[in-house]
Order: C-alpha cells, then sequence, then structure tokens
C-alpha cells in the first residue's frame, strides 16, 4: 500500500504540500483551495489528531496527502445518491503539483478504497469543485457514477459529487426520477395541475401527462445528472433490474391531468401490437382516482348487449357512439382495472395514478367532436380498435382499501399496493424492480444508513438490490412492481 497514516513529525512537510497545491491551484482555472481560509492547519491538525489524515512518500519526498474518514457534511443528505448504506471518503487529496496527471491518482483511491473496505465501508461518496477538470476525468476514469451537486458557502459554483461501490455486495438505494412530459398538443385536454398540485416543472399548458418512470423513446426519465432511466439500467444491470436488466423494460408509471375527457380509446394487448406495431407492447393498465369532482365519471367499457357492428356505426356517425358507452361513478381512492381492449376515457377533472405496459400504443374510437384552432379533429383508429375492442368487459372500480398496506391489484403485468402511513410502514419487498410514489401528507423514506423526504406526487425507482425500507410520517404512497 502507499498510504499511510501520518505522523506529527511530518506535520510541517504536509502543511507545506497543501500550500504549494493551493499556490498552483491560483495560477489555474480552478481555485478550489485558498490556503488559511480551506484548507488550514486547524483541518489538517484535527485529521491527524483522528488518525485520518494519510500519507505517501518516495524516500524523503512527500508525494500526496489525503483525509480518510466516515465524516460528511449535511449538504450531502440531499445528494441523490445510488450506492451503500455504508459510506465512506475522502477528503482534501493533495497531490505535489510536479506529480499531477502521471498515474500517481489512481493509486492513492485504490489505496483509499482498501482503508475503507477495512473499515466496514461498501462504498465511496465524493466531491470536487466543478472547474476542477482534470479530478473529473480521474473519477470518470475509475468508474465512478456522478450523483448530482451540492453548494458549499464558501464558494460560488457548485461541487460535483462522485460515488462508487466498493464491495460487491454492496446495495442500491432509492434513486428519485425526473420525469418527461407530453403537453401541449400531444394532450390538448390537459391542464396545469402537474405543476400547481405536484410541483411539477412542465413547460407547456396544457400539461396532461407527467412521465415519472419511463423508458418510452424520447420521453425517458432522467436521475439528477441527466442520464436516463435505459442508460442507467444498462451500466446497472440486474442489480438495478433484475431479470428486466437486456430486456424490454415492462412498466410505464404516469401521473394524468384531465383537465377535460380524454378520448374514448382502446389498447391492444401483446400479440396484437406485435404483429400491428413493429414488434411493440400491448397495453394493459390500472388507474388509481388521485382527484375528481363530485359527481365525476369513466367510460369503462361498451353498454352490455352492443354489437360489432353497432358500434361501428355509432363510430362512424360520431356523436352517436356517446349512448353505447358504459359510464362508472369514481371518487379519490378508487382503482381501474384496464385489461387491453378494455374501451375506456377518464372524465374532465379528474387527476390520476396510472400503472401500465411500457407503451404508448392507442387506438382512439372517438375524440367527442373537438378541433383545434384549425378546425381540425384528431386522428382516430376506428378499424384497428374495433379489431382489439372487448365487448364483454364488465369490471367495476375498486373502492379505497382501509389497511395500511393493501395490494389492491396483483396482475399479469404488474402488483399494485396501496399504503397509509400513519408512524411507521414497512414497504413491500421490491424482486426486481418497483416504483414508489408519495401521494399525499408528509412522508421520510428510510433504509439503513439513510432517508429521504419525499415531496408529494414525487416518484422514486427502487432497484432489486435495495435495502429493505421503511416509510415514517403520515400520508399515502403507492408501490408499483413487475408481476
Amino acid at each position: 500500500m502507499l498510504l499511510t497514516k501520518a505522523s506529527q513529525a511530518n506535520f510541517a512537510s504536509v502543511c507545506g504540500l497543501y500550500q504549494s497545491v493551493c499556490a498552483d491551484m491560483a495560477t489555474s482555472a480552478c481555485p478550489q483551495w485558498v490556503w488559511g481560509e480551506y484548507p488550514n492547519e486547524d483541518f489538517l491538525q484535527k485529521s491527524l489528531d483522528a488518525g485520518t489524515l494519510y500519507v505517501a512518500y518516495e524516500g524523503e519526498k512527500l508525494l500526496c496527502a489525503v483525509t480518510v474518514d466516515t465524516n460528511f457534511d449535511p449538504e450531502y443528505a440531499d445528494v441523490n445518491w445510488l450506492f451503500g448504506v455504508k459510506p465512506g471518503a475522502f477528503h482534501r487529496l493533495a497531490i505535489a503539483p510536479d506529480l499531477q496527471g502521471k498515474g500517481l491518482g489512481r493509486q492513492i483511491l485504490a489505496d483509499v478504497g482498501d482503508i475503507l473496505r477495512a473499515q466496514g465501508c461498501d462504498c465511496l461518496r465524493i466531491d470536487t469543485y466543478s472547474p476542477n477538470e482534470n479530478a473529473q476525468k480521474l473519477y470518470t476514469r475509475m468508474g465512478m457514477r456522478k450523483a448530482g451537486e451540492v453548494k458549499f458557502f464558501h464558494r460560488e459554483l457548485p461541487f460535483c459529487c462522485y460515488e462508487m461501490p466498493l464491495t460487491g455486495d454492496c446495495p442500491l438505494l432509492p434513486l428519485a426520477m425526473h420525469p418527461a412530459f407530453r403537453g401541449g398538443k400531444l394532450t390538448p385536454w390537459g391542464g396545469e395541475k402537474l405543476r400547481t398540485v405536484y410541483g411539477k416543472p412542465i413547460a407547456d399548458i396544457p400539461t396532461g401527462e407527467s412521465l415519472e418512470v419511463s423508458c418510452i423513446p424520447g420521453l425517458e426519465s432522467t436521475d439528477d445528472t441527466g442520464a436516463t432511466l435505459p442508460a442507467l439500467i444498462e451500466k446497472y444491470g440486474a442489480d438495478f433490474a433484475g431479470k428486466y436488466a437486456g430486456k424490454t423494460f415492462p412498466l410505464l408509471l404516469k401521473l394524468i391531468d384531465a383537465a377535460e375527457s380524454l378520448s374514448v380509446q382502446v389498447h391492444p394487448d401483446d400479440r396484437y401490437a406485435a404483429a400491428n406495431e413493429n414488434g411493440k407492447l400491448g397495453k394493459t393498465e390500472a388507474w388509481l382516482i388521485l382527484d375528481a369532482p363530485e359527481g365525476s365519471q369513466l367510460v369503462y367499457g361498451i353498454r352490455s348487449g352492443t354489437t360489432l357492428a353497432e358500434l361501428r356505426t355509432a363510430c362512424e356517425a360520431g356523436a352517436a357512439v356517446e349512448p353505447l358507452l358504459r359510464r362508472v361513478d369514481v371518487k379519490p381512492g378508487d382503482v381501474c382495472f384496464i385489461p387491453a381492449g378494455c374501451v375506456h376515457a377518464i372524465g374532465a377533472g379528474i387527476m390520476l395514478y396510472e400503472i401500465q405496459q411500457s407503451s404508448d400504443v392507442t387506438y382512439r374510437f372517438y375524440d367527442w367532436d373537438r378541433v383545434d384552432k384549425n378546425g381540425n379533429r384528431r386522428e382516430l383508429h376506428l378499424d384497428k380498435a374495433l379489431d382489439v375492442t372487448d365487448l364483454d368487459f364488465t369490471l367495476n372500480p375498486i373502492p379505497a382499501p382501509d389497511a395500511p398496506v393493501a395490494r389492491v391489484l396483483d396482475e399479469t403485468y404488474f402488483t399494485l399496493d396501496l399504503m397509509k402511513v400513519d408512524g411507521q410502514q414497512c414497504i413491500p419487498t421490491v424482486a426486481d424492480f418497483g416504483m414508489l410514489t408519495a401521494l399525499e401528507g408528509d412522508l421520510t423514506l428510510c433504509w439503513q444508513g439513510g432517508k429521504r423526504t419525499l415531496a408529494r406526487g414525487e416518484s422514486l425507482y427502487i432497484p432489486a438490490k435495495t435495502p429493505a425500507l421503511t416509510l415514517m410520517g403520515t400520508g399515502r404512497a403507492a408501490l408499483s412492481m413487475p408481476r
């Protein structure tokens, strides 16, 4: 090992090394340190006294100095970390200016990993000043993940946070996802409640859909650094996505704001979509009603006794199809299972949570005779819609359960658990991956060594290799998983 613990006897030379590194930084484009401000003798002495200051020599020449410990600034608590429940860190890595860029950094980081593993750490978390491109290149070459940024009071620009696992059994943590949005002409029925109710940064009004956890091409959800969900799955494999690593991602999670009624539509099953939509998945889905005005209704199937010929004739006539639509009353908390073939439409004023197969295939029957500002109607897909319609569909909404944890759906493609938290509630075990959404209240997600306060409407991706999770506080949450 190159690194050894520093002693009081070499403290003066360590301070001299830091002074030379700070002087070198002052002439560069990266003024990360100012000697006497940060770092200073007090910081270094405290590290020495704690036994966490390490140095490396070649003969009489001091090559580097670094602090290795398990102490973190409070700003780290807000970073979207992915790795580990027992993190370690290094701070104030100083390499002699004449030795920088010659491969010494890689050896130092290898030694840091050995030191931290010996202390029982399973991951490494660090930060570096954003202008310090050399350090960031080194961390990237070492295979570290950029987790996000933090701001410290003593610098104007942010610091970039990096992490990496140190052990083979290092768990993966719940990862907050940034949604993609469908709005404008794509969702003329949408509104602005995704912003006003859930704080989503929508760009358009109207916006109808927040794709919370998505692998839909062009509409992928991302982590804090902009890495897409497909890229994360490809990089972290089975630890991240279980048996779905290397396969088509099976699910899509949305929040939907229907200021106006959606079109009357239907979805194909896998077989039909594969044959007619270039191999895409079909779409079975489910809705959890989040908000609904008094007297709200959904279109939920076709009236009993209607024939396919009658349905076609009515659809061709436009509004004549409305009397053939089966309508049901809904209220907040109701769950509607919508298998492929079920004709459906969300009613005006309803907000809902939707879990579905990862597919964007929709066939429209009827769009309430709406026209855009140019007098144009939206495209309909009557032939395909009639091909896949299930005229015998007769399910009813499932009332909101009154239980701490209730599995309200356990279907072919997904499960849906609803949690009502008052104090503390364990989350059902995740097998391949899960998607957790805070629906209302004040909730904190906790795990060994960490926690995250959840905003209303925030969704987290839960990897396969996640530690046991507990919700604390008062509120409601939903958990969807592949079946």
